[in-house]
């Protein structure tokens, strides 16, 4: 995006695919630019077939991404690195400027009386994240799914000591039967041409 462009879009809702737009030879995510033109910018999941579907990957991703850019002009600049983007923004980004990008922030994204209760509580005493110096670094950059204990929406628990609430044998056939469906559908569609 050319610099004059920047402007006009503040307004607009930012997200970024910081793990899938690498793959495909796309540029990551520029989110301290964002921030800098006053946008929220967000992290998002579309091609769970291809990149990991979690948080935590996005996450590590877009501050993997968005550190090597600036990195690298300041190593060739000689000069040392400034205005990086921080844990506590990349939180922010899962977080609340998800829920602000899809209209909904007033109703989640923060852990503020009168909103829903959706919470995820990640297990600190695993070896991934220990010892926890700082709690939102130990969340955005090293826990992963395995550390999530207990989530908690709207008040309702789904998952408890690791453990999902739902039916995940159900679930999972019918996926392995949508799955199998589709394959025929194409292999018949294949015969038929």
């Amino acid at each position: 995006m050319r610099s004059g462009s920047w402007s006009r879009t503040v307004e607009a809702p930012s997200r970024s695919l910081p793990r899938s737009r690498p793959r495909w030879g796309t540029a990551g995510p520029p989110v301290v630019k964002s921030y800098e033109y006053g946008l929220q910018p967000s992290l998002s999941i579309d091609v769970v077939t291809t990149v990991p579907g979690d948080m935590f990957t996005q996450m590590r991703c877009a501050f993997g991404c968005e550190r090597a850019r600036p990195h690298a002009v300041f190593w060739e600049a000689d000069q040392p690195a400034e205005n990086l983007l921080t844990a506590d923004r990349l939180l922010e980004m899962a977080t609340i400027n998800g829920a602000h990008v899809v209209g909904v922030e007033d109703r989640i994204g923060s852990l503020t009386p009168g909103k829903k209760a959706d919470i995820v509580m990640i297990d600190a005493t695993a070896i991934n994240v220990v010892p926890v110096m700082d709690p939102v670094a130990a969340v955005t950059l090293c826990a992963d799914v395995s550390n999530v204990d207990t989530v908690m929406i709207d008040g309702k628990i789904l998952k408890r000591e690791g453990k999902l609430a739902a039916d995940v044998e159900q679930a999972r056939r019918l996926v392995e039967e949508s799955r199998d469906y589709l394959l025929e559908e194409r292999e018949r569609a294949a015969e038929g041409t």
